[in-house]
This record gives C-alpha cells, sequence and structure tokens, in this order.
C-alpha cells in the first residue's frame, strides 16, 4: 500500500512538473486566461461526476469554505500561467516551488496561523534566505557583462543583480508562489471541518467562477482550436487537476506528509527535465545555481518538522 502510495505521488510529481512545457507550448494557441477557464471547467465536469455523491452532502459552510479556496487556487493559477507566458519554464517552475517555503514563513502570522499550530522555526527563515538568494540568481542576470573578472572586486560586483532586466513573467510567477502558499494555508483551515470530495468540487467550482469573472479584467481572450492546444487541455484537466486532487488526497491519508511535502519538491526537477527533453532549455552557471539554492531552501524547510505543511501545489 505504501509502494503503491509513494509511486502514484511521483508520478503526480512527474505529471505537474511536465505540464509547464505542455502549458507553454498551448499558450501559442490561447491566452493563458482563457486556457484556465476552460481547463478549470472541464476539471470542475470531471470531478462534478466522479464525486457525483458528495452533492447531496454539500452544506452552506461547506460552499463558503469552498469560495475562500477556490479564490486562492485561482490566483495561484491567474499569475503562474499568465507568467508562464512570458519566461521559461524550468524557471516558472523552481519560482512556483518556493511555496513550500513561504507557507511555514507566512505560518509565523498568528491570523494566519492554523488553530493550535506552533510557529515555524529557524529552519523556515534559513530555507526561505536560501531560496530567495536562489530566485535572485534564477531570474536577475549579472550587472556586470562580458569577461571574467580579473579582481576580487570585480567579481564580488559580478554577483550583484542587473534589477532593470527583471522579468515580467518571473515577477508574475512569484505571485503565483504568493496564491498557492495562501491556498494551501486555507486548506490547512477548513479541510478538517469538511470532508475531502465536496471541499475538491466546490474549490475547482469557485476556482472557474473567478476565472471566469477576471477574464475581461485580465486579457481579450483569445482560443485557436488545435490537437496540441486540446491535448494539453486534457492532460491539464484530466491528469493535473482532478486525478492529482484524487491522488494526493488518498496517498496523504496513507504517507506521512512530510514524505509528501519533500516529494513534491521533485516537482521542478522533472520540470527541467522536460524542459530540457523537448525544448533544448539549457541553464548558465548563474541560474543553475540559483536553482540549486532553491533546491536548498525547500528541502532545509521540508527536512526538520515543521506546524504547518502544504497540501496542495499545482502547476
Amino acid at each position: 500500500m505504501r509502494l503503491r502510495a509513494y509511486l502514484l505521488m511521483i508520478f503526480v510529481v512527474a505529471i505537474w512538473g511536465s505540464t509547464f512545457v505542455i502549458v507553454k507550448g498551448a499558450l501559442s494557441d490561447a491566452t493563458p486566461a482563457a486556457f484556465n477557464l476552460i481547463r478549470m471547467t472541464m476539471a470542475f465536469a470531471l470531478l462534478a461526476v466522479f464525486y457525483h455523491g458528495a452533492w447531496h452532502g454539500i452544506r452552506l459552510r461547506h460552499i463558503g469554505a469552498g469560495a475562500v479556496v477556490g479564490f486562492f487556487l485561482a490566483a495561484g493559477y491567474q499569475f503562474q500561467t499568465t507568467g508562464l507566458a512570458r519566461t521559461t519554464p524550468s524557471k516558472s517552475a523552481f519560482i512556483t516551488g518556493l511555496v513550500v517555503v513561504l507557507v511555514p514563513l507566512f505560518s509565523s502570522i498568528p491570523g494566519l496561523r492554523p488553530q493550535g499550530a506552533r510557529p515555524p522555526r529557524w529552519n523556515a527563515f534559513a530555507g526561505a534566505a536560501l531560496a530567495f538568494a536562489g530566485i535572485v540568481l534564477l531570474t536577475v542576470p549579472s550587472a556586470v557583462r562580458g569577461p571574467a573578472a580579473h579582481s576580487l572586486a570585480e567579481g564580488a560586483t559580478a554577483l550583484l543583480p542587473d534589477v532593470s532586466t527583471i522579468n515580467l513573467g518571473d515577477l508574475l510567477t512569484l505571485g503565483c508562489a504568493v496564491g498557492f502558499a495562501f491556498h494551501c494555508m486555507a486548506l490547512s483551515h477548513y479541510s478538517p471541518r469538511v470532508a475531502f470530495q465536496p471541499l475538491a468540487l466546490l474549490q475547482i467550482g469557485f476556482c472557474a467562477i473567478y476565472m471566469a469573472l477576471s477574464l475581461p479584467l485580465i486579457e481579450h481572450p483569445h482560443v485557436h482550436w488545435t490537437p496540441r492546444l486540446m491535448g494539453a487541455l486534457a492532460i491539464a484537466a484530466a491528469l493535473a487537476t482532478a486525478a492529482a486532487f484524487s491522488i494526493q488526497s488518498w496517498a496523504q491519508s496513507v504517507l506521512p506528509s512530510t514524505h509528501i511535502a519533500l516529494l513534491l519538491t521533485l516537482e521542478p526537477v522533472f520540470a527541467w527535465i522536460t524542459s530540457f527533453m523537448f525544448m533544448g532549455e539549457r541553464m548558465g552557471l548563474r541560474p543553475a545555481s540559483g536553482a540549486l539554492l532553491i533546491l536548498a531552501g525547500i528541502g532545509l524547510t521540508e527536512l526538520v518538522p515543521q506546524p504547518h505543511l502544504p497540501t496542495a501545489h499545482e502547476a
């Protein structure tokens, strides 16, 4: 049973990692917010059929919980997909992975911390510092370009970021990490009091509603139906959303939450491997060092048990 849970969770993480490349390609045929709306509507339809028995048990408090959790889920997806259209798949995945660091960091605020949870420990702040240094190296080029530095001072200057070249897509993706972090925290507040099936149904349903409402405010939607787009939507809706939510929920009832969280750190690794294989994306020394620092920060945050652990991390 445990081996099956590990294998299925690795499968889910691999799917989430690979969807960065798949969605990146599909955004040539659809605008980001339009893609998200179609994806969530399809995922909701699938869950509505799969969890049809859960409709009878839905109460008013369930609707409120779904509305709150769905809002942050929609925010995370809108920032992520809009940012992905303007940056590379591997960068998007590594920045999105910061959610594992941000959740315990935000838990240091008493009003956001779940009832009965303890404040984060030292490793959460140390991991956040490592991850922040990593994100600077990953996303912002050096202030010094050209030949290698010949002095210690020039070498130190080469480490400084050139803030004038910050990529808008990277900033939007950072907003996605914040949105998903609040989504995880909202889930931690409501999941002990609401069964998974109605919460999964309602959060995906409200997510689709919020996306529909925000669509005209974000972009002029455009969809060009191609086999590539339809394949990406099928994978994103069926595998990366509906199936992944169900598998993760079951796996968390079998495996320790710390093991689940550590498996989630493999997502940006799968994203980079997929991007390298299918898009030929390569990282230079500076961004690769940043990616390793982000992974180190995530690992440091999760290797020491925390009072609050993320329960959902979508791509």
